[in-house]
């Protein structure tokens, strides 16, 4: 059998089709019930001239019907397309005309800024609504009912061979810019984000069996909070379904609400998104721990944005025996490596991890693999089971994926770090973000591991700007702790100088009523950046 996603799944689904798979705010299904509708859904599209290399968008909140498609577009060898339901008109515009989209299953809430930006689908021959309950207004294009459409159809799974060089496409924002298509071969991203390599033992899967038996002896149920846009919840949809688990699915976060799933759907395991999610979700269990039974829960898992040390104690405090695995990694590398985290661990930024197959740290000069323990700071990077660019971006893909000093292809994002003397990676920052403060490097992760700490601050972000003196200089902008006093910036200073060293420590301190992020969670640059400059009434 190919390492080809649809086949893995399939495989799954032959070998537990009687577990639940998929249960959401209204509806639940089996492996099997979940095989027959993509099936069918698959028919739909085929009967509309969807096939291989074509490329079907997706926009709408977490659902049924998004998993559905994510299997039913796979079936067909086509490619599907994640669309952030946050994005405004430029945005959307931009990421429909980029996407080369022949087919879109919307939910119908937004259907309308669907029809304001259609001029930007010159492609787009079929659109399927979901109704969502919303009553929004279709008009102005052409569409068909997505359960209408697909229950005359066949549930046989008769489809043609497939190849581990079919395409998965993920769209990634990123922090600053437009989203770009990171083009993967399902083999490759198979072992890179798919469970073929084994983060927690390294064990490389020799056939798809070794992936699905793995979830013989017992299915866990998994909670992935982010939208399913982000490629850490897809990621816990499509890999635990290779292992034959239970995922549960909410169209929005709510902290409270999420505890409340967790108690009554006995969920063993949480997927999130750093600190984003991390605060609101201990703050909420707090005021509801005495109401709720979540003896169940005993995983934590994040990924793509920093996680806190101090957060993870505030669970730990809560939950002494949970496992907190924290990985690195990137939509351009897959998962580079990954930490079970303790209470009290030093972070220097993001965190230390144990490297899988192919991850090193890349001398920034040379290009060539670091020894351990130089002190380099150097760049993460990736070999072997790596994507084969951007979407139509020869450009950015010549900067990003390079033959090394050593003739080696690698996957190079741009996050800095440290090969550690045992071997490990520390992951530092993005090295677009890092600050120059008279000729010394400041990553603005390890400012924001510091700032968080402090009681009085809720969230933060940090950004470099500019100083007559030392050229750039570190600003934090601050989200304050509902019912506490406005810190100064003394009291900011004093508090970090217990973390980092001193050039480290914020010199510029801004409030704002809410820290914004990205969808993914991660850190909106561009946005910290124009409020820094304009509360400080620095010219840009």
């Amino acid at each position: 059998m190919e390492f080809n996603l649809a086949d893995v799944f399939e495989l799954a689904v032959d070998t537990y089709p009687d577990r639940e798979y998929i249960v959401d705010d209204h509806k639940r299904c089996t492996y099997r019930e979940m095989d027959e509708r993509a099936n069918q859904l698959a028919h739909h599209l085929a009967s509309q001239g969807i096939g291989p290399g074509d490329h079907v968008g997706i926009y709408a909140y977490n659902s049924m019907e998004w998993v559905e498609t994510v299997w039913a577009v796979f079936k067909l060898r086509a490619v599907w397309i994640n669309i952030n339901y946050r994005y405004v008109e430029d945005e959307l515009a931009y990421i429909f005309k980029n996407a080369d989209l022949k087919a879109l299953v919307v939910a119908k809430e937004f259907v309308p800024l669907t029809v304001n930006v259609i001029d930007s689908l010159p492609l787009l021959n079929h659109v399927m609504v979901i109704d969502d309950g919303s009553g929004s207004d279709t008009v102005g294009i052409d569409t068909v009912d997505y359960e209408a459409s697909i229950s005359a159809q066949s549930t046989k799974r008769d489809f043609a061979p497939r190849s581990g060089k079919d395409i998965y496409m993920l769209y990634t924002g990123g922090t600053t810019g437009m989203p770009k298509g990171v083009v993967w071969h399902h083999e490759d991203v198979f072992f890179a984000l798919g469970g073929g390599i084994d983060l927690t033992n390294g064990e490389v899967a020799s056939e798809p069996m070794d992936v699905v038996k793995r979830g013989e002896a017992f299915q866990l149920t998994m909670f992935p909070l982010a939208p399913l846009m982000h490629g850490a919840s897809q990621w816990a949809v499509m890999g635990r379904a290779f292992e034959g688990h239970r995922i549960v699915l909410s169209q929005k976060f709510d902290a409270e609400k999420t505890w409340r799933t967790v108690s009554e759907e006995k969920i063993n395991a949480m997927f999130i998104t750093g600190d984003a999610m991390a605060r609101p979700l201990i703050e909420a269990y707090e005021k509801l721990k005495d109401d709720i039974d979540v003896s169940s829960f005993f995983l934590l898992a994040s990924s793509a944005v920093v996680f806190s040390q101090a957060l993870k104690d505030q669970f730990l405090d809560h939950f002494p025996n949970l496992m907190i695995p924290d990985s690195i990694g990137s939509s351009e590398t897959g998962g580079n490596g990954l930490i079970m985290s303790t209470k009290g661990m030093e972070m220097k930024g993001g965190p230390t991890v144990k490297p899988v197959q192919g991850s090193v740290v890349l001398d920034p000069d040379s290009l060539t693999p670091l020894e351990p323990g130089t002190g380099t700071i150097g760049l993460v990077a990736r070999h072997g089971y790596i994507p084969q660019g951007y979407y139509k971006d020869e450009k950015k893909t010549a900067e990003t994926f390079i033959t090394g000093g050593d003739g080696v292809r690698y996957s190079v994002p741009g996050d800095s770090a440290l090969l550690e003397a045992d071997g490990s990676i520390t992951l530092l920052g993005r090295g677009s973000q890092c600050i120059n403060s008279g000729g010394e490097k400041i990553f603005t992760e390890e400012v924001d591991s510091a700032v968080k700490t402090h009681p009085d601050v809720y969230d933060v972000t940090v950004v470099g700007v500019p100083d007559e003196r030392w050229g750039q200089t570190v600003c934090a902008i601050i989200q304050v702790r509902e019912g506490s006093e406005t810190p100064t910036l003394e009291s900011i200073q004093d508090h970090c100088r217990q973390h980092i060293a001193g050039y480290k420590v914020p010199r510029k301190l801004v409030t704002v009523d809410a820290v914004l992020r990205a969808p993914s969670g991660k850190p909106d640059y561009r946005w910290a950046k124009e409020t820094a400059y304009e509360k400080l009434g620095i010219s840009a």
